[in-house]
């Protein structure tokens, strides 16, 4: 059996235990979505974990998806992700940014800008806003001109993540977001390099990772998937194909790991596993079981290296402690997961001493 309090070397990252917490979108970035000092306190409270994956941050204006969730493209962002940093390393953690572009997933109410996805397929489904809850619109299909341009914020917000004093970044190409966007058949009809076979759909992904790779180190680089899976009327039918193109072409970069995120329903991630070279983390996903058991058995039977576990965190910044010596949870308060402010964000009680 393995001990999943004992350390992980995770490239050059040495973990306290295998436990991640998974990126959880909490809506309280500041002015000009910048992290505060209460974000700082939040992540700083969490830092047993083995390893934190942020929050999904946008890489542009135009990839923001929701009210108040922090980017990474100005340097006030960057001043706010240094407050985080620092606040996790003085506690003897490790963090990455989650670098999540919306795509189609947005509206002009939150950004000002018309979304932007691979085609102009509208999702089906509201979004909210400050103004409540609108229809999605119509997204504009990115020109195949403007793609490197995309490519080339991935590239910026990754190099101010490090800047920052992060440990690395996060792709997000799950979750029905632009990454994914490509990558499925039902949001993705282009005609050119981009779209119609797996190998072609699975393109820009790979271009994203290696030129985030290239420029701020593979051993920092991370990446997100979720195979089959149908958030935000995301639509797959050729998902064994896709996800084996993908990770042909991710696998020779020599990525810090693979995220799978997968529900109870699937088995897909026995087949990625395989195929993958490198660290995986595994996420059972919001309806799927995320306790000790199923971590333990995760790892056990080598389907994980490490487990990602996100409402466990939210409502216990001590968790590690309290798996550890089979201490009793705190429940999370769902009304408050959006709310903003610290009731629900860092006001959860610890342990006593």
């Amino acid at each position: 059996m393995t001990d999943l309090f004992s350390p992980y070397q995770l490239g050059s990252l040495e973990l306290a235990n295998r436990l991640v917490m998974a990126p959880l979108t909490r809506n309280r970035a500041g002015a000009g979505e910048a992290p505060t000092e209460l974000a700082a306190e939040y992540y700083g409270q969490r830092a047993a974990a083995g390893l934190i994956i942020s929050e999904g941050t946008q890489p542009s204006a135009v990839g923001q998806g929701y009210p108040h969730t922090p980017g990474l493209h100005t340097d006030d962002q960057v001043a706010g992700w240094t407050l985080v940093a620092d606040a996790v390393h003085a506690r003897g953690g490790r963090i990455v940014a989650q670098l999540m572009h919306a795509g189609r997933i947005s509206h002009q109410a939150i950004t000002g800008l018309r979304p932007v996805g691979p085609s102009a397929i509208t999702p089906a489904g509201e979004v909210y806003t400050e103004q409540g809850m609108k229809a999605f619109e119509s997204p504009r299909a990115l020109e195949t001109a403007e793609l490197p341009g995309v490519v080339a914020e991935y590239v910026d917000a990754a190099r101010r993540a490090v800047r920052a004093g992060l440990d690395g970044v996060e792709l997000h190409a799950a979750n029905g977001y632009l990454l994914q966007q490509f990558l499925a058949d039902g949001s993705n009809t282009r005609t050119d390099g981009y779209g119609g076979s797996p190998q072609n759909r699975a393109r820009f992904v790979v271009e994203v990772a290696t030129a985030v790779a290239e420029a701020i180190g593979a051993d920092k680089v991370g990446i997100r998937i979720s195979p089959a899976g149908t958030f935000n009327d995301i639509t797959e039918t050729e998902t064994e194909q896709t996800y084996a193109a993908l990770l042909d072409g991710l696998n020779p970069l020599g990525l810090l790991y693979l995220h799978i995120l997968e529900g109870s329903d699937t088995d897909f991630h026995e087949q990625l596993r395989k195929q993958w070279d490198g660290t995986v983390i595994f996420n059972t996903g919001f309806a799927g079981p995320s306790d000790l058991a199923t971590a333990q058995e995760s790892v056990d039977t080598g389907a994980t290296d490490l487990f990602c576990i996100g409402r466990g965190f939210l409502a216990n910044p001590d968790l590690v402690e309290r798996l550890r010596i089979g201490a009793e949870l705190n429940e999370p308060d769902m009304p408050t997961f959006y709310s903003g402010g610290a009731k629900g964000y860092t006001d959860y009680p610890v342990m006593s001493a």
